[in-house]
């Protein structure tokens, strides 16, 4: 049968305004939508947007304090008290794309956002949002609902507020999901943020007050629960502070780093430049070739710059990608070294017994590297066996660390026993999803040393399987799935793996990979529909929806689902939880608590303490 061709005229070709663009496409400018739960969805970047512009009047040197309010019913408000915006322009800053004062490197020479978009999406992907300036004894306001105008204030009004802005907005439950909430801790930590890059600058959300002297210094001493070896180091200079320590024990390098007072999470050219730097110096200065491993072992690091015009890869602004500190200026590579150069030899001369201490420390690291190192070859020979036969692995046809169109598809579901590993193999995609079958409950890692832990037939397959010997550059899937079963057991293997992954290769969940994945506790059916179920008020709508007479069937374990029910649960639907791990969190203290030897302490924590995140909205 021939393959019916498609027409292509002028009438396939269409035009989206500003708002309609936005709407359609908002993973372009605000990433992920979510419901609030993750610190990296999409409400969050519509909440900063509005935040950047407030702390960009402080930089500025106009108003030394920010209000931002979050009601029980999800709605936000940041009032600045900057110089507040032009009233004659307000709508054009608020709906008209690609406008705003930033474009004048004078005005706003070194500010995050230089396309006049932000607001605009928060306008766009708002159900209600309004914009009111205090300016010159006047006042103005427009309200919006999606992105356009409901109400506008024509004339303005005498007022005897101070100067300033003001942009509330509700974020719109036709484009993000209807239970969508601000989690206290996540806005909280956002404000921490802002004051430490901003000393002195004033924050309260909902009255609480947060507040830096140190800055980057109180960022390391707030943020970082493990023992350091030394006291934070602060270096400054023009448009550039690097505060950094070492961990004592810990080999783990952590990095905050930050252009133009944006958390750049994913790093970029300037964190590069940094630790190729960092590495030179203490080259150059030990007058020994140290690997660049050795020397960044263990470092905390909190590195903020200032640069003109900002190039980023993406509207969310995650990763920097300029390579220049301004138009025609030096290249970051060439700023860094030559700050570092001066700075931090500068500084190692006059503090010796740091100098002396961060010296042991990077013997330490390659005394420990050269240990492992020909444990590490039995561990790789014995990897290059299991490649032809994985007994534990049903492997699928495309890889991560090849170069393949479905590459960022790729993922490994980590099941308990042949039940579940035989439904899902069963339902899975063979040319991307691989399944990894536990034989039961595996070794509690803990407190054991790489050889032990590696020695371990199983841990030893699925270590193999994964191809994260060495390093992540390797890694064989982009998803790890831990696919267990909702019930005590299921729940302690689930912790076991974590505690494997989080002590012996914590950069798997740093950089994303790694997840849990949430199947139906009920199936509730009747004739014409079939409803899944993930917890106990879902089960009760479903029965209501569907009537009294509907079956109610409770799954103990995956292997109760069908091969065909198990193909709608890890298909395009599939939900998974992504495994986060906050940086600078105290990883060790966590896993002796709730995986050492002190049952009694821990029954006694259950007993007292039951913890909850306390949801604006």
């Amino acid at each position: 049968m021939a393959r019916q061709k498609s027409t292509y005229t002028e009438k396939d070709i269409k035009s989206l305004d500003w708002r309609e663009h936005i709407r359609t496409r908002p993973g372009m400018y605000i990433g992920k939508l979510g419901s609030g739960s993750s610190a990296d969805d999409g409400a969050y970047v519509l909440l900063k947007e509005v935040i950047d512009n407030a702390v960009d009047e402080y930089v500025m040197g106009y108003g030394k304090k920010i209000d931002i309010d979050i009601d029980s019913f999800g709605r936000v408000s940041v009032r600045d008290y900057g110089r507040g915006i032009p009233l004659g322009k307000l709508m054009d800053c608020a709906a008209k794309i690609n406008t705003g004062a930033k474009y004048d490197s004078e005005a706003f020479k070194k500010s995050v956002g230089l396309n006049g978009v932000g607001i605009k999406a928060v306008n766009a992907l708002s159900q209600f949002f309004e914009i009111q300036t205090w300016r010159d004894g006047k006042t103005k306001s427009i309200e919006f609902s999606q992105g356009r105008v409901l109400a506008e204030m024509k004339r303005p009004q005498s007022s005897k507020e101070a100067s300033g802005t003001k942009l509330s907005f509700e974020v719109d439950t036709e484009i993000f999901p209807k239970k969508t909430m601000f989690l206290e801790e996540y806005v909280e930590k956002m404000c921490r943020y802002y004051t430490y890059l901003n000393p002195n600058l004033k924050i309260f959300f909902n009255s609480k007050e947060f507040s830096s002297k140190g800055g980057l210094l109180d960022l390391l001493e707030e943020e970082v629960e493990e023992e350091i070896l030394y006291n934070p180091v602060l270096l400054r200079g023009k448009d550039i502070e690097i505060a950094f320590s070492h961990k004592k024990k810990s080999d783990k390098e952590i990095y905050y780093s930050f252009v133009n007072g944006q958390h750049t999470v994913q790093g970029g050219t300037h964190l590069s430049a940094f630790r190729e730097s960092f590495v030179k110096i203490l080259r150059t200065f030990y007058k020994k070739a140290y690997e660049a491993g050795d020397i960044r072992s263990g470092l905390n690091v909190a590195l903020s710059i200032r640069v003109q015009e900002p190039v980023f890869e993406s509207q969310t602004k995650t990763k920097l990608g300029s390579t220049h500190m301004a138009p025609n200026g030096d290249t970051l590579r060439v700023f860094l070294g030559s700050f570092l150069k001066e700075n931090l030899e500068k500084f190692l001369y006059q503090n010796k017994e740091i100098a002396e201490l961060i010296h042991q420390r990077i013997i330490d690291a390659e005394k420990h590297r050269k240990e492992l190192k020909d444990f590490e070859k039995i561990v790789r020979s014995r990897n290059k066996k299991t490649k032809v036969y994985n007994k534990k692995l049903r492997d699928s046809r495309f890889h991560y660390n090849t170069k393949n169109k479905r590459r960022a598809e790729t993922t490994l579901f980590i099941t308990e026993g042949d039940s579940a590993s035989g439904s899902i193999t069963q339902s899975r995609d063979p040319a991307i999803q691989a399944v990894f079958s536990l034989r039961g409950k595996p070794l509690n890692s803990y407190g054991l040393s790489e050889k032990i832990v590696y020695e371990n037939e199983e841990f030893n397959l699925l270590e193999s399987a994964l191809n994260i010997t060495s390093s992540l550059e390797g890694l064989r899937y982009n998803k790890v799935v831990i696919a267990t079963d909702a019930d005590v057991d299921g729940m302690h293997i689930r912790l076991l793996l974590l505690t494997f992954f989080l002590q012996f290769f914590p950069q798997l969940i740093s950089e994303g990979h790694l997840f849990i994945l949430q199947t139906p506790l009920f199936r509730v059916r009747n004739k014409k529909s079939t409803l899944y179920c993930y917890d106990e008020k879902e089960r009760d709508n479903a029965l209501k929806a569907l009537g009294a007479n509907s079956e109610l069937v409770r799954f103990k374990g995956l292997g109760e689902i069908s091969p065909n029910e198990f193909s709608q649960m890890i298909g395009k639907d599939m939900k998974l939880d992504k495994v986060s791990l906050k940086l600078g969190e105290d990883i060790e203290g966590i896993l002796s608590f709730h995986m050492g030897k002190n049952s009694p302490e821990r029954q006694k924590f259950i007993v007292e303490n039951l913890r909850h995140l306390t949801a604006i909205a």
